[in-house]
C-alpha cells in the first residue's frame, strides 16, 4: 500500500522533531502575501476565472490523477506521455516535485497505519499549530523508513528534472501569463492558486484525519480517515478520506451515491477515449483482514 516505504530494523514513526523548514516557507508566504496583497488589487471577474479554470485543470488532472491517483497509487494505466502531462500539471501546482511528492504522502500513509506515530504525521495538534508546522516546517524522524520509489519512476529522467525544478516550473506560465494579461493575471493564475491549492490542501487533510462520517474502521491504525462531504466538488473527490484509507488502490474515490468526484467523472471519459485501462476499483484489490465494515451489524471484517 505504501510502495515507495521500505521498513528498516529500528524505524519508527514516532520519535522526531518538527523544524522550520525555511525555504518551503518562504515559498508558501510568498505567494500567500502576494495573492493577498495584489489579489484584492486586482481582483475582476476575468482573473477570478483564471484562477478557477486554472485551479481546477491542476488539481484534478494534476493533483489527482496524476499525482495521487496515477504516480502514487497506480491506480489506473495510460500511456506514458499522458502520465508524463498529468504528473507536470501536478508539479505546477506548487506543493513538491514527483518523488517528493511520492515521499511525503508515502510516509504519512505508513506511520498513519502504525500503532503509534508522530502529531505531525496524524494532524494531531491543534488547528492553528498543526497549519504552522504543515505550512511552514518538516518533521525529521529519528529512525525514518527508507524511500525506495519503484525503478520506473526512479530512474525516470523526466521525473528527475522535474524534482530539481519544480519550483522554477511556475516560471514558464509567468511569462505566459504575463504577456496575456499583465500582472494580475500572474498574481491570479500562479500565487493565489498556489497559495490557495496549500491551504486548502492542508485544511482538507487536517479534517479528514480528525472528523467527519466514516463507513470503516481499519484495525490497529493510530489515525483513521474521515470523509469531508462538503468537499467532494472542489477537491475532485479526493475528501473522501474514509473511503481511500479501507482502499487506497482504488481509481474511484467517491464510492458511494451522493459521493461526488470528478477525477473519477474524468477517468471515466478517458476510458472512453482509450486513453486509460486497467482502472483499479476496490473489488479489484487483496482483501484487508484488518479493515471493519462499521455499517454492518455482528460480522465486522471485510469477506
Amino acid at each position: 500500500m505504501t510502495q515507495s516505504i521500505r521498513e528498516t530494523e529500528n524505524c519508527n514513526a514516532r520519535e522526531g522533531r518538527v523544524r522550520w523548514a525555511p525555504v518551503k516557507s518562504i515559498w508558501f508566504n510568498c505567494h500567500l502575501l502576494t495573492a493577498l496583497i495584489g489579489g484584492y488589487m486586482t481582483v475582476d471577474w476575468t482573473v477570478i476565472g483564471l484562477f478557477v479554470v486554472s485551479s481546477g485543470i491542476t488539481l484534478c488532472l494534476g493533483h489527482s490523477l496524476g499525482m495521487h491517483r496515477r504516480l502514487i497509487h497506480v491506480s489506473y494505466d495510460c500511456p506514458r506521455w499522458l502520465e508524463y502531462l498529468f504528473v507536470y500539471l501536478g508539479v505546477v501546482v506548487g506543493m513538491a516535485g514527483p518523488l517528493g511528492m511520492m515521499w511525503q504522502h508515502d510516509l504519512r500513509d505508513w506511520a498513519q497505519r502504525q500503532a503509534r506515530c508522530h502529531a505531525y504525521l496524524r494532524h494531531g495538534s491543534p488547528l492553528w499549530r498543526d497549519a504552522w508546522w504543515q505550512l511552514n516546517c518538516d518533521l525529521e524522524l529519528d529512525d525514518p523508513p527508507q524511500f525506495a520509489p519503484r525503478k520506473a519512476v526512479a530512474d525516470d529522467r523526466f521525473y528527475d528534472f522535474l524534482e530539481r525544478s519544480w519550483m522554477w516550473q511556475q516560471l514558464p506560465w509567468v511569462l505566459l501569463l504575463y504577456s496575456i494579461g499583465g500582472w494580475s493575471w500572474i498574481i491570479w493564475g500562479v500565487c493565489a492558486r498556489v497559495s490557495v491549492s496549500l491551504t486548502g490542501h492542508w485544511f482538507i487533510g487536517y479534517l479528514a484525519h480528525n472528523r467527519g462520517p466514516r463507513r470503516w474502521h481499519v484495525l490497529g491504525a493510530a489515525v483513521q480517515g474521515h470523509n469531508v462531504p462538503l468537499a467532494g466538488l472542489l477537491t475532485m473527490g479526493e475528501s473522501w478520506h474514509n473511503n481511500h484509507h479501507a482502499f487506497p488502490g482504488t481509481a474511484r474515490l467517491g464510492l458511494y451515491r451522493g459521493e461526488t468526484d470528478p477525477g473519477w467523472w474524468v477517468l471515466c471519459l478517458l476510458d472512453r477515449l482509450g486513453l486509460v485501462w486497467s482502472i483499479r476499483l476496490p473489488e479489484d484489490l487483496p482483501p484487508r483482514p484488518e479493515l471493519y465494515n462499521m455499517t454492518r451489524s455482528g460480522v465486522g471484517l471485510q469477506q
